[in-house]
Order: structure tokens, then sequence, then C-alpha cells
């Protein structure tokens, strides 16, 4: 009995835990992360302030907690992509697209994880998880040199350019104060210029676009 109530107890705590992360990344979606004060999350979460730091001891915590659990979700999604069939280039540019559309549809929570002044624990966050993406990106650009399709060089290198590029293309249009753009043409162009940076030619979108009809 008393390992079975060790167990409800963990499992009640994990639950805890997932709620608040859950109600922050709400908030921050809904206004970025001055919208999720502590109170704020601890209304959302349906718990005490008191219990929201013994989860996490900082704001800052509790945001890279955010911050990492929705890059580690964004990266399984990209992941599947790269994996799916198809030539190197429109896996690529299937997965710079799938980024930049989400980001563009959620600006409130794409800007907070790209852009938003934080704390310097949640900036180092940042990095790391632009280290994530650029080895997911990896994985494809690999695949894209190894068949001929794209010529030889650093896949390393490459993959954190790609991943800057995208990051902060979106940085304006995400932003609070930016008024709203042709989303169909930034992210177009986005993409075209990530396959462009790797293959040195435009996108396969791009060339069938401009072919003499």
């Amino acid at each position: 009995m008393a390992y079975q109530r060790s167990t409800l107890m963990q499992e009640r705590l994990a639950d805890n835990r997932q709620r608040i992360v859950l109600a922050a990344r709400g908030l921050i979606a809904r206004g970025g992360f001055r919208e999720a004060s502590i109170t704020a999350v601890a209304a959302a979460a349906g718990l005490s302030t008191g219990a929201i730091y013994r989860y996490f001891p900082s704001k800052a915590d509790l945001f890279v907690e955010v911050l990492t659990d929705a890059v580690r979700r964004e990266c399984a999604l990209l992941r599947e992509l790269i994996a799916r069939p198809g030539t190197a280039s429109a896996r690529l540019c299937a997965a710079v697209e799938s980024f930049a559309k989400r980001a563009l549809e959620g600006p409130h929570l794409a800007y907070a994880f790209i852009a938003e002044p934080a704390d310097p624990e949640v900036e180092a966050a940042r990095i790391l998880c632009r280290q994530e993406f650029s080895d997911v990106f990896k994985t494809v650009l690999s695949e894209g040199v190894a068949s001929g399709e794209f010529p030889k060089q650093s896949v390393e290198v490459a993959a954190a350019c790609i991943v800057g590029a995208f990051t902060e293309a979106l940085v304006r249009p995400v932003a609070p104060t930016t008024r709203r753009v042709d989303d169909r043409k930034l992210v177009a162009a986005i993409v075209d210029f990530c396959h462009r940076a790797v293959a040195g030619v435009p996108s396969p979108s791009r060339r069938s676009r401009a072919a003499p009809r």
C-alpha cells in the first residue's frame, strides 16, 4: 500500500507540473511572457501561487520549461516531415515552411520563444533550443549532400545558418507592434532563401512558377 500511495503521489505531482506548464504556455500564446505572471499562471492552472513555486523556484525556470517543452514538440514535427519520402530539397522546404507558418499563426508565442526580452536563463535556453533545431536540419542536409542535390558543405554550419535565417526573418513579423504582412509571400521568401543558401538554386516551387508555360 505504501508503494501504491507513492505512485499516486508521483502521478499527481507530474500532473500538476504539466498543468502549470500548459497554463503558462496558454498565457504566453495570448500575450507573451508579460502575460504569464505567476499569479496569472496559478489562476489558469487552478493552483495557489505557493504551489507554482514548489515546482518552479522562479518565473525564469518556468519559462525555460515551457520553451524546451514547446521546442521538443516542434522538433518532433519537423523530424516527421524530414523523414517522409521525397527529395532532400522538397523535405527541407516543407520543414522550413511548416515552422514559419506555425510561427505566424501563433505570433505571441513565436516572439516569446525567438526574441522577446527575457531573463538570462531563458536566453541561454534559446541558444540550446536553436542547436536542437540545427540538429534536425543536419539530417536532411547530410542526405542532400550525399545524393548530390546539394553541393558539398559543412552541414553543421549550414544547419545553424538556416535556423538563424528563418528565426531572424520572423522576428519583425511576429513582434507585437508589427502590422500584419502577407504571410504567404513571407513564408515563400523564407523557404526560397533557405533553399538557395544550401542548394545554390531557387526552391522547387519558385522554379516551377518561373518556368515558361
